[in-house]
């Protein structure tokens, strides 16, 4: 069962994937880089979970997140690259339990991610994939995706009675 969500907050997967923990009622946090650095600039106050880290940009700020979870999923489109092959290659070096989940192939990205929770026993999960910028459309994907895990485990607390999950 999912107990936190986590994630490096940039736009497209990462962001996505905070925002359906938090309309699930379910804990987020993880590193930024300094300065609170996305693509689009400085990350909004509103997220005030998140640690930032006082040196090194992206790639620390990834491997963190890494090593402060139990595991990481990797959105995208084709084949992995930049920050997501350097994700996959982060979490073979810590071993920790990695899944990709190609959306331009997966037809049950849902389900998929719900049977690897399950089998590798994830509670701090970390969600990273592509930007919205490389990849337009990502962030209301892996949004539906990670609402409809979340709040299928939660259906029994009652925390997303109004949230309908999205048939993604």
């Amino acid at each position: 069962m999912i107990k936190k969500i986590i994630s490096g907050g940039q736009t497209g997967a990462d962001i996505a994937g905070v925002d359906a923990a938090i309309s699930c009622g379910v804990s987020y946090g993880g590193w930024l880089p300094k300065g609170r650095m996305t693509e689009k600039g400085t990350l909004s106050g509103r997220y005030t979970k998140f640690q930032v880290m006082t040196r090194g940009g992206y790639p620390k700020r990834t491997e963190q997140n890494i090593v402060d979870s139990d595991g990481t999923v990797v959105f995208s489109f084709r084949k992995l690259s930049g920050g997501s092959a350097l994700t996959r290659r982060l979490c073979q070096r810590h071993g920790r339990p990695f899944l990709y989940i190609d959306l331009s192939q997966e037809l049950f990205p849902a389900e998929t991610l719900k049977e690897w929770l399950s089998r590798q026993d994830i509670q701090v999960l970390n969600v990273a994939g592509s930007r919205a910028s490389k990849h337009p459309g990502i962030y209301s994907r892996v949004f539906g995706i990670i609402q409809n895990v979340l709040c299928d485990q939660s259906m029994d607390n009652g925390i997303c009675e109004d949230v309908l999950p999205w048939a993604v």
